[in-house]
């Protein structure tokens, strides 16, 4: 069940932080993406200002909960914490420190006892995009029938996934003789993995795979967002993922429409 309060805290401040970001990096000033010293100051200057704003927001709004973030010291207080609040304060420090729009704010709700993966409020926002997705709040996206077009599939720009861009010629074929598409398979590549959620649910793309694994502040709201709006999402061999765990690693994840999951899997 979606908690209304927590869900719209969630995505105030993603939002907040979001805006909090873009007046930085347009204060900070032109950066060449071949500047690796000044990118690399942007991307620290972004997360520490992040961080802190969500600290203190959180520390005043729910003192009584634990937190997991990218940017903070991890502490023994989430271990027996009934609520935890997995956050990264800024997914795609690469990307926004280039200029680019696939970079988000992600906020999630963990809770003991919860159905799933335990959340029960999320939410991402994709500043550059003006764009913000929430638990309980559906986006109503128009989706292109898939026999007009390709299987479409997100993937990172950096780590794509190699055993399942093996299996493409596997996937072609299943997909014609099922009669669902003869368009084949088609890759999209995105920064944040809030970015490539973002794809799936403005309908632009059919799934997401990552086989390399990262952290769960990385996967927590866009796959809790991701699941409430009606998505499959789970580690590639359909286990459930788990959260707030020691350490806080995710192997692999796929989040798919439910109509393409036995395709990707």
């Amino acid at each position: 069940m979606v908690n209304t309060h927590d869900a719209e805290l969630a995505k105030e401040l993603s939002l907040a932080a979001g805006r909090l970001l873009l007046d930085l990096r347009t204060d900070f000033g032109p950066v060449d993406p071949g500047d690796k010293a000044r990118r690399s100051e942007l991307k620290d200057v972004a997360d520490a200002a992040s961080q802190s704003f969500l600290a203190e927001q959180f520390a005043r709004e729910r003192p009584g909960d634990a937190i997991l973030s990218e940017e903070a010291k991890d502490s023994d207080a989430r271990d027996d914490a009934d609520r935890v609040w997995i956050i990264d304060p800024l997914d795609g420090t690469s990307e926004y420190s280039q200029g680019r729009s696939d970079w988000a704010v992600q906020i999630a709700l963990w809770e003991r006892g919860a159905p799933g993966s335990g959340f029960t409020a999320a939410a991402f926002s994709l500043p550059s995009q003006e764009a913000v997705y929430t638990t309980g709040q559906p986006v109503g996206s128009e989706v292109e029938p898939l026999a007009n077009r390709p299987l479409r599939v997100v993937v990172s720009r950096s780590r794509p996934p190699e055993l399942f861009v093996a299996r493409t010629d596997e996937i072609r074929a299943r997909l014609a003789a099922d009669g669902v598409t003869t368009h084949g398979v088609e890759f999209v590549y995105v920064g944040s993995a809030g970015a490539k959620v973002g794809e799936i649910l403005a309908g632009r793309v059919d799934a997401y795979v990552n086989e390399g694994g990262f952290w769960e502040w990385d996967a927590a709201a866009p796959l809790a967002v991701a699941v409430d709006h009606g998505m499959v999402a789970g580690h590639l061999d359909a286990r459930t993922i788990e959260f707030n765990k020691r350490p806080p690693w995710v192997d692999d994840i796929v989040i798919a429409r439910p109509e393409v999951i036995d395709y990707i899997r």
